[in-house]
Order: structure tokens, then C-alpha cells, then sequence
């Protein structure tokens, strides 16, 4: 895989994470509410939740950057290909981990968490979906 190919499936892919965080958080405003027994009680316990997986980034984020560094060093060399593939399974790991606080938020939805929270959350994945860009030193 050569690098402008390499970079183009990267950048599919964060789109592909963009469209993944964002309309399953609008499709679960869209779904009937579930206020039973349940749902007043997990609307708070849901953002915390979320709150709690943003920090589950922070590893995710580190490796993020090892690769990048490593990818970095394997630029115009033979292995250059294989770091690609790394980096690239590395990213993906880490936009799924970065996706979880808005997919608790879409859950949420239908329990009663509230807009504002929902908001917080999805903004939340959406910054950490920046970090994971692909910096222009790599081309």
C-alpha cells in the first residue's frame, strides 16, 4: 500500500466515524420514549457513563501517537507498508473507543437523558474524533 493510498483510506475512515457518531445520536431522538420504571432512573447513571468512556481514550490516544511516531521513522523504507496497516488498526481501534460516548448517548435517548447531556456527549466523541486525525507531516 503506498502512501497516498494509505492516506486515503484513512481519511475515509474517519468520515465513515464521523457519520457514526452522528446519526445514531439523531435516530435515537427519533425513537418513542421508554419513561417506565427504568427509564427516569437511567438517564443520569447513562451520562456518567458516557463521561467515564471518554476517559477510555486516554490509552487509545497513546498508542495513537507510538504509531504515528513509528509510522513516522518506516517512511520511504521497505516497512513502510506494514506501518500503514498498523497505524491504520491502531486509528480504528481507537475511533471505535472514541464512538462510544455518543452510540450511550443514542442509547440514552429513549430513557429520558436529557438533550443537553446527549449534546455533551456526542461533542465530546466528535473532539476526540479530531485528535485521531492523520497529521500532514505523514505525506
Amino acid at each position: 500500500m503506498n502512501r497516498g493510498a494509505a492516506r486515503r483510506q484513512l481519511s475515509r475512515d474517519g468520515w465513515l466515524y464521523l457519520l457514526l457518531i452522528v446519526i445514531p445520536a439523531l435516530l435515537g431522538n427519533q425513537l418513542p420514549q421508554l419513561a417506565g420504571r427504568f427509564g427516569e432512573h437511567l438517564a443520569l447513571p447513562l451520562f456518567l457513563g458516557g463521561l467515564v468512556l471518554l476517559f477510555l481514550n486516554l490509552p487509545r490516544f497513546t498508542a495513537y501517537k507510538h504509531a504515528l511516531i513509528a509510522t513516522e521513522k518506516e517512511l520511504s523504507t521497505d516497512a513502510e507498508s506494514s506501518a500503514w496497516l498498523r497505524l491504520r488498526a491502531v486509528r480504528l481501534r481507537a475511533l471505535r473507543t472514541a464512538a462510544l460516548p455518543a452510540w450511550l448517548a443514542a442509547i440514552g435517548a429513549p430513557f429520558g437523558l436529557e438533550p443537553v447531556a446527549q449534546l455533551l456527549l456526542v461533542c465530546g466523541s466528535l473532539a476526540l474524533l479530531l485528535l485521531y486525525r492523520v497529521p500532514r507531516q505523514l505525506r
